[in-house]
This record gives structure tokens, C-alpha cells and sequence, in this order.
């Protein structure tokens, strides 16, 4: 009698999903008899270094009730997170050990299945469907319902990568009203950061997003964090300091430029770096000293690179000081205004947008 061709899969499993199910379809069309194995939550606690969202007894019940699965085991082994499922194998003696296409450790398993009598196999990562993983997943859940956006002050470009500076900074500050999938108070394209915003609501990774988009990572930075927020210069977001920007309340507006913003678009125009960095540092000097004239000098003076750099003079309207928000080139600009009475007239300008600085409430942990 033929023998049944044992296939043997080894995961976390942690959050079971659709691409999971599918990876088992084909794994299972490899041979006659499919054995999946999942990490013990010691395990997973040892080498995530957090507990898993379902306990074991959980997942185990999960999946044995997954039709195209014959068996399932549990990967038990501490000393080896590749091969938390080593003791298991040799005992059950499976003829294929499949990975997918991206497994980091695939030579390291290719070499165990010589050891053992095995084949290794690696499978495409295919599904008919939008693909999410299992952090994805977690990201998802996690998601808030409603976040601010941001304005930035002084610094911008500093956070793109490839512009950075050391012992310079990014100023920035979220602002409300906040906005929601469902009620998006401000326009599309408007340099308030909502493109890492969307990605933030959809429960996406939003900093590796922007960055993947070329530009950088100032958005999503100060829009996780909140607050008015000093960020050092660099290849990824570093927080040096961040305050109650309560001190602004009253102060700002925006005025829409009619045009839409793209950053992506204006990131190798060619622009005075050496500016940027003076008004970062004026910038980082006006938080600390909870300074609204160093901050309007800080964000006077991007407003006059951005002059230089091609963008159109914006409209007075006795302001302490304006810029375009973003890239500009479009969009939203910001105004500052000494008090409320001043900001209150700019108000009955057409297009024009009232703001409050946004801080996260801490102690409610809102």
C-alpha cells in the first residue's frame, strides 16, 4: 500500500487569517497528509517578547477544525526559535517541510531537512484577495477611531532621509479639529499630514508608509505622539522634546490655497537647507522657552525659503507670521495671530480655517 506523503508547516499562527488558510491549501496539494504546527505560548512570548492574542488551547481548537489540516501540533522546543518545532519533526518523520517565499531562515531549514530525510520547499506567498498579516491584523485593531493632523513650524525636508542633518531639528504640532475616516473636516491634499493620517486610521504602519512614499516621517511621528513636538533630524523619528502647546490656543488658522499639496512632488526642488536648519533651531529654542515670538521667527523664516524656493507670496492679513503647511506649493497655509480678536477677522476671509493645538489627554489616555 502507497504511503501517505506526510507535509509538515510550522507558524505562530497567532491571528489565523486568509492568507494563512491558502498557505495551507497549497502546502497540503504537496503531498497526502498536512501537519501544522504552532508555537506554545511560551514560545511566542519568549521570542516576540509579547503575549500571544490567543492562548494555545484556543488555537489549537482553531486550527483542527480547519478542514484541509489532518493534524496539528504544538512547537514547544525554548532553545531555538527557528526550530521550536525540531522535536516534534523527528518524531513524526515528515517527508516535506514547506516555508514561504520570504522565510529569512529558509538555508537554515534546508540544511535540517538533509539532516532528517526531508525535502524543503518554499511556497509564493498567492491569494486572490487583499493580503494582511498577522501585525497588520494587530495594527487594525489597535487603530483609533479619530486623530489629529499636524502643521509644521520649522524643519521641514529634515525628516526626509536623504535631507537629514545632524543637530538639526523638525517642529512640529498636531491640531484639531480631529478627523475620522468617516468625517475628514479638512481638504484632500492639504499638507496637514493626512495621507499618514489615512494610513494611521486604517491601521497601517504609517511611518514605514511615508517613507516607502519617498517622502518623510515627520507626519506620522508627531500625529502617533501628539503635542506640540521637537524631533531630531535623522533617518527615523527621534523625540527631543515635546510641551503643551496650550499657549497657542486662540492663535492659528488656515487659509486654502485652492491647489492641492504633493510632497512627493517637490522633493528634489531645489531649496536653501542651510535656512531650514537656522529656523529649526530658532523653532527648538521657542518650545523650550515656550516662546510664540521665536516660534513666528522660526516659522517667518521657512515662509521666506519657501518664497525663494518658488512658492507664491501669501496674502497679510496682520499675522505674527504665515508659511504654506507641508511641501507646500498648495494646500493650506498657517497663520499666527497674537490673540483671538485678530485671528477672528482673518476668519471672515473666504477658505480660511480655524485650528486649536491638539495634546492627547494623558491621565485619561484618550
Amino acid at each position: 500500500m502507497k504511503k501517505n506523503k506526510k507535509v509538515f508547516v510550522s507558524g505562530c499562527y497567532d491571528i489565523l487569517h486568509g492568507g494563512h488558510i491558502e498557505f495551507f491549501r497549497q502546502a497540503k496539494s504537496l503531498g497526502d497528509y498536512l501537519i501544522v504546527c504552532f508555537a506554545s505560548d511560551a514560545v511566542y512570548e519568549k521570542y516576540k517578547g509579547r503575549k500571544s492574542a490567543l492562548p494555545e488551547k484556543h488555537k489549537k481548537y482553531l486550527l483542527e477544525n480547519v478542514s484541509v489540516i489532518d493534524e496539528v501540533v504544538m512547537g514547544e522546543n525554548l532553545d531555538d526559535p527557528i526550530f521550536d518545532f525540531k522535536d516534534i519533526f523527528i518524531k513524526l518523520k515528515p517527508d516535506i517541510l514547506v516555508s514561504t517565499e520570504d522565510d529569512r531562515n529558509a538555508d537554515k531549514k534546508r540544511e535540517f531537512c538533509k539532516e532528517h530525510g526531508a525535502v524543503y520547499m518554499q511556497l509564493k506567498k498567492e491569494l486572490h484577495f487583499e493580503r494582511i498579516s498577522t501585525t497588520e491584523i494587530r495594527m487594525r485593531i489597535s487603530a483609533p477611531e479619530e486623530i489629529p493632523l499636524r502643521v509644521d513650524f520649522a524643519g521641514g525636508w529634515l525628516d526626509v532621509p536623504k535631507f537629514s542633518r545632524p543637530g538639526a531639528f523638525v517642529v512640529n504640532c498636531t491640531i484639531e479639529p480631529k478627523v475620522s475616516l468617516k468625517n475628514w473636516k479638512y481638504k484632500i491634499g492639504s499638507g496637514l499630514g493626512g495621507s499618514a493620517g489615512y494610513q494611521f486610521l486604517s491601521g497601517k504602519d504609517c511611518v514605514v508608509s511615508e517613507l516607502m512614499s519617498g517622502v518623510g516621517w515627520q507626519d506620522p511621528a508627531v500625529i502617533i505622539e501628539t503635542g506640540l513636538c521637537v524631533w531630531r533630524s535623522g533617518q527615523k523619528p527621534i523625540l527631543e522634546a515635546k510641551i503643551n502647546p496650550d499657549f497657542l490656543i486662540g492663535k492659528m488658522a488656515l487659509l486654502w490655497n485652492k491647489e492641492k499639496n504633493k510632497t512627493e512632488d517637490n522633493t528634489n526642488v531645489k531649496r536653501n537647507y542651510n535656512k531650514i536648519e537656522e529656523a529649526s533651531k530658532i523653532a527648538c529654542s521657542g518650545v523650550y522657552k515656550k516662546s510664540l515670538k521665536m516660534i513666528c521667527e522660526a516659522v517667518d523664516l521657512s515662509y521666506k525659503v519657501q518664497i525663494k524656493e518658488g512658492m507664491m507670496k501669501l496674502p497679510k492679513y496682520n499675522e505674527l507670521a504665515k508659511k504654506y503647511c507641508g511641501g507646500g506649493h498648495g494646500g493650506y497655509a498657517l497663520y499666527i495671530f497674537k490673540n483671538q480678536k485678530e485671528r477672528e477677522k482673518f476668519l471672515k476671509v473666504p477658505n480660511t480655517v480655524p485650528i486649536e493645538p491638539y495634546i492627547k489627554d494623558i491621565s485619561s489616555n484618550k
